[in-house]
C-alpha cells in the first residue's frame, strides 16, 4: 500500500527497504529491530528520529537505545490509556527510550509530565497540519474520486476500519454493517487488506448492503478530497480522526477510547464504539457544537522541529 503514496507524494525511494511484512507483533518487532540494527551499525548515524506509534517506531527507539544513539520521537506524548492497543505500548516505550520528545499538542506534554518525563520535552504543533495543508489544494487539482464514485457534495459518509478490536470480532463487524445499512445515504468504505480478509471470512464481504460502496485502497490525495466533501466520517483510525477534524467534518468513532482527546473537547469527535443504536444516533443527530479552536497547531511543527534538532543536536 506504500508505493502509491511514495508516487503521489513524490517522496524519494528509501535507501533501505526492510521488507519486514505483517504478522504477529512480537515477531514482526522483533524482525524489524534486526534488521534496522545492522542499518544503523553500517551507517552510524549521528541520531534517530521516530515518527508515531507502529512497531517500527518502538523498534527504531529500541534499536537506538541498544547502541547508545540518541533518539528522538515526533508524536511524543499521545496517550488512550488502553493497555490492550499495541499502539499504546509503542508509544509509552518509545517516550521513555527517546532523548527528544517533540509533542503535538498540549495535552501530550501534560502525559509525559505525569509519568516523570519533562526533559527534552518540547511542544511543536502537530506535522500531519503541515502535509495536509500542503496537499489540500493538490487533491482538488488532481482527485477525480467524486466523479468517479457519482458523489454529491455533503450527501455522502466514509467509513474506514482496520483495529483487530473491531476486525477481529465479528459481532462488532456485524453491529457497525447494520449500523451503516440504516444510513439514507451512501457510504464510501476504502477497505483495508485486513478487513477485507474477516468480512470475507466472517461471510458478510458479499451481502454487505447496496447503500455501501466498498473501494481498494486509496492513494493520499483521493482519500484527502474523498474525506474532505463528506458529510461525517466513522473511523477505528487515530490518523483520520484528527485529519477528519482538520478538514473540519465531525467524526464518528469506532472506538471506546481516543488518543486524541482534543477532537472530542473541542466537540468534533465522538466516541461510539461498535454499539449499533450507539452509530446509527450518530449518524443521524451527532453535530459539532462550537467552533475549531486550532488545538494541533496553525502550520509550521516541521520548520520548528528542523529547528529543535539544529539547536539541541
Amino acid at each position: 500500500m506504500s508505493e502509491i503514496f511514495f508516487k503521489e507524494l513524490r517522496i524519494p525511494e528509501p535507501d533501505y527497504n526492510l521488507e519486514v511484512g505483517s504478522g504477529l507483533h512480537g515477531k514482526q518487532t522483533g524482525e524489524i529491530l534486526a534488521r534496522l540494527e545492522q542499518v544503523l551499525l553500517k551507517e552510524q548515524p549521528d541520531r534517530v528520529l521516530v515518527y508515531g506509534d507502529t512497531n517500527s517506531t518502538l523498534a527504531g527507539a529500541l534499536a537506538a537505545a541498544k547502541l547508545h544513539i540518541p533518539a528522538a520521537h515526533v508524536e511524543a506524548g499521545l496517550r488512550s490509556f488502553d493497555r490492550t492497543m499495541p499502539e499504546e505500548i509503542n508509544r509509552v516505550v518509545a517516550d521513555h527510550l527517546s532523548d527528544l520528545l517533540l509533542c503535538p499538542t498540549p495535552h501530550a506534554v501534560h502525559n509525559l509530565a505525569s509519568e516523570g518525563i519533562r526533559a527534552g520535552v518540547h511542544l511543536v504543533g502537530d506535522v500531519m497540519v503541515d502535509a495536509l495543508y500542503f496537499n489540500r489544494d493538490l487533491s482538488i487539482q488532481q482527485s477525480r474520486i467524486l466523479d468517479r464514485l457519482s458523489l454529491s457534495d455533503r450527501k455522502y459518509l466514509v467509513i474506514t476500519i482496520h483495529r483487530p478490536a473491531n476486525t477481529d470480532d465479528r459481532k462488532n463487524m456485524e453491529s457497525i454493517i447494520g449500523a451503516l445499512e440504516e444510513a439514507d445515504k451512501p457510504v464510501v468504505f476504502p477497505l483495508h487488506p485486513r478487513t477485507r480478509k474477516y468480512l470475507k471470512d466472517y461471510g458478510l464481504l458479499n451481502q454487505l448492503p447496496s447503500n455501501i460502496r466498498i473501494t481498494e485502497p486509496l492513494g493520499y490525495l483521493d482519500m484527502l478530497r474523498l474525506m474532505s466533501r463528506a458529510e461525517k466520517i466513522l473511523t477505528d483510525s487515530g490518523g483520520v480522526q484528527k485529519e477528519a477534524y482538520l478538514l473540519k467534518v465531525p467524526c464518528i468513532t469506532l472506538r471506546q477510547n481516543t488518543e486524541w482527546v482534543e477532537t472530542i473537547e473541542d466537540g468534533w469527535n465522538i466516541l461510539v464504539g461498535a454499539d449499533r443504536e450507539k452509530i446509527i444516533r450518530a449518524i443521524d443527530r451527532f453535530s459539532p457544537y462550537q467552533e475549531q479552536h486550532e488545538v494541533f497547531g496553525t502550520g509550521g511543527a516541521s520548520a520548528r522541529i528542523r529547528e529543535i534538532l539544529g539547536h539541541v543536536w
